[in-house]
């Protein structure tokens, strides 16, 4: 069934996620009767965009067979860098989000040469990172608060006016509908040119029809939630929509260049990769700049959301973001994992926080389900990859 309907292991993991992610939106709302209401899926959205955005880059990381465990303290000292730069020094957010911009490649490199110049352990030196790079964070403001009040850095943050409004959510919603359809419809075309047999009409309809019902649901979802007395609906948050261009640039990037091809190689064997040719270190150097450039960019997300800059902004985040990663199904062994996976990992970790939180959950409860959910998401990934045929080790 599976090779006739044109299946592959990545796709079954991918329909048994959004599966997870679908009974855990049911579950919860049936438990708490205000889980799938427009303004809590209005929070989780804007509350899982700076945990994909960084969760993106993380997932090449991993593949290649590194981590950085540093990403939560780089927010920190990114977002307070520029929160300061704007607040006590009167900068304008453009030129204070360059200079943070700097400051995070200056760390990406840093650690990069290190691990791929010198061949230190990255568990190691980004380790090290997590805990200097907080004390820097510390360091840049003296440790007080810097809020922020420039309307338009704040509006990148979601908020009163950082939403884009009902209507074009759904044109944009419905643009991103007949992609979809336009796509299938076009891959089914050249199937049958070349003599390949497409999938099973019903299938596709099935699954587009799924996909679009999703997109529309969200739009409409987003454009029935209002804040305060506004006369109209928030509709899609620009956090998602960062988000969003994030993860289609990447996947861009793992899809469609040589650097994505060479990542994979990497990670499915770095001897060989070497031997052919591929620059293991220069790959190496560029992801680790990739994640400080996406680091950046949710450093102004966070940072815009929360009104302020602090030091303790981003404590524990690379947990998360690690977390969605594997969840969304990065082999830690690196060599396999998708851009799309880390959008499911994400959310499934912001339902469950999102609904233990309804439930009114203590948070060493919470941490305690987390943590677990986690081992359970690589005990399923190794038993996952022994039942499909693909490496575990």
């Amino acid at each position: 069934m599976l090779s006739r309907l044109q299946l592959s292991a990545l796709d079954l993991r991918l329909a048994i996620m959004a599966a997870v992610l679908g009974v855990l939106g049911l579950a919860f709302h049936a438990l708490t009767g205000q889980f799938l209401t427009p303004e809590n899926l209005y929070n989780i959205a804007q509350q899982t965009a700076v945990v994909g955005i960084m969760a993106a880059a993380m997932a090449l990381v991993i593949v290649a067979r590194h981590i950085d465990l540093s990403v939560g303290s780089a927010l920190g000292l990114v977002g307070v860098l520029i929160a300061f730069l704007m607040y006590t020094k009167g900068w304008h957010p453009v030129p204070a989000c360059l200079a943070g911009l700097a400051v995070a490649l200056l760390v990406g490199v840093y650690q990069g040469w290190l691990v791929a110049g010198l061949g230190v352990a990255s568990f190691v030196v980004t380790l090290g990172g997590l805990m200097s790079l907080r004390g820097a964070a510390f360091l840049v403001a003296s440790g007080k608060t810097q809020p922020i009040t420039d309307p338009w850095f704040l509006m990148l943050g979601g908020g009163l006016d950082g939403a884009i409004g009902p209507l074009p959510s759904l044109v944009l919603a419905g643009l991103l509908s007949l992609w979809l359809v336009a796509r299938t419809a076009q891959r089914r075309h050249q199937q049958r040119a070349h003599g390949v047999l497409p999938r099973p009409l019903w299938f596709d309809v099935i699954a587009n029809g799924l996909f679009c019902a999703a997109a529309l649901g969200f739009a409409l979802a987003m454009g029935a939630y209002r804040i305060g007395d506004k006369p109209q609906g928030q509709g899609i948050p620009v956090p998602v929509l960062i988000w969003a261009v994030v993860v289609g640039a990447v996947s861009f990037l793992v899809n469609r260049t040589r650097f994505g091809r060479y990542v994979y190689a990497i990670g499915g064997n770095p001897e060989a990769a070497l031997l052919v040719g591929i620059p293991v270190r220069r790959v190496m150097l560029q992801l680790f700049m990739l994640l400080a450039v996406l680091v950046t960019v949710a450093a102004i997300v966070a940072v815009a959301r929360l009104n302020a800059g602090t030091n303790s902004l981003g404590t524990n985040q690379e947990l998360y973001v690690i977390a969605a990663a594997v969840i969304g199904g990065v082999a830690l062994s690196g060599g396999s994992g998708t851009v799309l996976g880390t959008v499911l990992g994400a959310l499934i970790i912001q339902f469950l926080e999102g609904g233990l939180l309804l439930l009114d959950v203590d948070i060493g409860w919470r941490m305690v389900i987390v943590g677990q959910v986690l081992i359970v998401a690589v005990v399923f990934d190794v038993l996952f990859r022994r039942a499909t045929g693909e490496r575990v080790a």
